[in-house]
C-alpha cells in the first residue's frame, strides 16, 4: 500500500471514530433517546459528514449495541429491554470492581490535582439544578476512574457500559433524583486516598446497587428529540 493511500485510510478511521464519538456523546449526555430514528442524511447535515462514513459509524455502533439496524427502516438508538438493563448494571460490577483494584495510592496522589478538581465541580454542579448538567458530571467521575486505572481493556469496556447505561437510565429512571450521588463518590475517593481498594470497591459496589434501586424496569417509551439540534450542540 502506498503512503497515500495508507493515509487516506487513516484519515477515513479518523472520521469515522469521530462520528462515533459524537453519537456516543449525545447518548451519554441524553440528547438522543432510546427508541430514537438515526437519520442518516441529518447527521451528515449535523456533523459536516461523509455519507459513507456515516454508515460505516453506524454499523460499528450496532456492534457496539448503541445503535439498531433495522433492515428497510433505518438506525436507531437502542432501546434496551429491562432485562438487558440488569445485565448491564451486573457487568458494571464487574468491569468497576476491576477498575478499582487497579488504581493504587499512588496512582491517587498523582492524580491528585485533577481528582480535586472534578470533585470541586461535581460539588457545584449538584447543588443547582440542571439535570442534565449533573447527570454528565457525575458520569464523568466514572470516566475519570477509568483513565487512572492504566488498564486500557477495561476501559474500553467500561466506555461501552457507560454508554448504555445512560440509555438505561433515560428510558427508567423515573425520578429527580441525580443518576449518581456526590458523597458515595467522594467516600471511594477516600478509600483509595488511604490505599484501601478493599472498602473502595466495596463501596462502588453498594454504589452501583444503588443506582440499579432507581430504576423502574419496565419497558416506558421515552420522546425522541431534533437529531440535527441534539448533534449541533455537542
Amino acid at each position: 500500500m502506498t503512503k497515500t493511500a495508507t493515509k487516506a485510510s487513516t484519515n477515513k478511521q479518523q472520521e469515522i471514530q469521530r462520528i462515533i464519538s459524537k453519537l456516543s456523546k449525545a447518548v451519554a449526555q441524553h440528547k438522543l433517546k432510546p427508541g430514537q430514528r438515526l437519520v442518516e442524511a441529518q447527521i451528515v447535515e449535523a456533523l459536516n459528514a461523509n455519507r459513507n462514513h456515516v454508515q460505516s459509524a453506524l454499523q460499528r455502533l450496532a456492534l457496539q449495541h448503541i445503535v439498531t439496524i433495522e433492515p428497510n427502516r433505518g438506525s436507531f438508538v437502542a432501546q434496551p429491554s429491562a432485562q438487558e438493563a440488569r445485565e448491564i448494571f451486573a457487568a458494571r460490577r464487574v468491569v468497576e470492581r476491576g477498575i478499582i483494584e487497579n488504581i493504587t495510592q499512588q496512582t491517587i496522589q498523582d492524580n491528585w490535582q485533577k481528582i480535586e478538581l472534578h470533585m470541586e465541580s461535581e460539588q457545584q454542579v449538584t447543588q443547582g439544578n440542571d439535570r442534565r448538567a449533573i447527570v454528565s458530571t457525575l458520569s464523568h467521575y466514572h470516566k475519570l476512574l477509568a483513565e487512572m486505572c492504566g488498564n486500557t481493556v477495561l476501559k474500553e469496556m467500561f466506555e461501552n457500559l457507560m454508554v448504555r447505561s445512560s440509555l438505561i437510565v433515560a428510558l427508567y429512571q423515573h425520578n429527580d433524583v441525580p443518576s449518581c450521588q456526590h458523597n458515595e463518590h467522594q467516600d471511594i475517593i477516600d478509600a483509595l486516598k488511604e490505599g484501601n481498594q478493599a472498602l473502595a470497591a466495596k463501596v462502588m459496589l453498594q454504589h452501583l446497587q444503588h443506582l440499579e434501586s432507581e430504576l423502574v424496569l419496565d419497558n416506558t417509551q421515552s420522546t425522541a428529540t431534533d437529531l440535527v439540534m441534539a448533534l449541533k450542540e455537542l
